[in-house]
């Protein structure tokens, strides 16, 4: 009896990693929150008090801003903080909308340059969505169609990321070049609706390498080393199953 339950949990445990590391390897899971989009939001709020509360506004832009002056460069958060100096509502307002979307292009950018990393290629793209869902409400203002397009264009650039699979099962090919017609459709598509002169403010310097360094590193189900804890892990209860079944015999 002993035996036999022993047996039974092995066979459980055994079949509880299998279906989790399958599933991490299928799902595109939740969309990531982007810290800029968040930030965002909350300067929004802040705006739209009667007076508008510049002072907090600035002091929420502040802790992103390391973050826009390393990938977008040091102009956008000049521009802007000094807007909320002047208290110049509009201006901060349409300037931070720009922002969003050069938020969108280097996100957008990373993943053309480091294409076959795919699951940091996802993890960007749900980061380029969550900016975009921001500005999709001015977007369906002015032009329900066009933002009913670009979320088409998002999920079309998804579908392009294909899948790696697990062990070759489930796996589906990538397509760079659709990709590309979805990304260049976005950001054209955004600045022209922004009313942007140009997206060259700042770089993309943002490489997949740096995006998934530390613990993130982990969830790359696309690298083989990523796998080995789980492979010698299914080993030793295999193991541990064919020895108690033995035993049992």
């Amino acid at each position: 009896m002993k035996k036999s339950f022993i047996t039974t949990v092995l066979l459980f445990l055994l079949g509880n990693i299998l279906l989790s590391s399958q599933a991490s390897a299928y799902s595109y899971g939740d969309p990531s929150e982007e810290k800029i989009a968040e930030a965002y939001k909350e300067i929004m709020i802040k705006l739209d008090e009667d007076p508008p509360n510049y002072s907090e506004s600035k002091k929420i832009y502040e802790t992103v801003q390391e973050e826009v002056d390393q990938h977008m460069g040091e102009e956008p958060s000049k521009i802007i903080l000094q807007n909320l100096d002047k208290k110049e509502k509009q201006e901060a307002i349409e300037n931070l909308d720009e922002l969003l979307v050069l938020n969108i292009a280097r996100r957008l950018e990373s993943i053309d340059k480091n294409f076959s990393e795919y699951d940091t290629s996802k993890r960007l793209l749900a980061k380029g969505f969550a900016t975009y869902k921001t500005l999709s409400p001015k977007v369906e203002g002015e032009n329900p169609e066009l933002d009913q397009k670009i979320r088409t264009e998002f999920d079309q650039a998804l579908e392009s990321l294909g899948n790696p699979g697990l062990f070759g099962v489930g796996t589906k090919e990538s397509d760079q070049d659709t990709f590309k017609e979805s990304k260049t459709f976005i950001v054209d598509s955004l600045q022209k609706e922004f009313d942007i002169k140009s997206l060259e403010v700042g770089h993309f310097s943002e490489s997949a390498t740096e995006e998934s360094s530390g613990k993130q590193e982990w969830t790359d189900v696309s690298n083989l080393k990523n796998w080995i804890p789980i492979i010698i892990i299914v080993g030793v209860l295999a193991a541990a199953i064919v020895y108690a079944v033995r035993k049992r015999k």
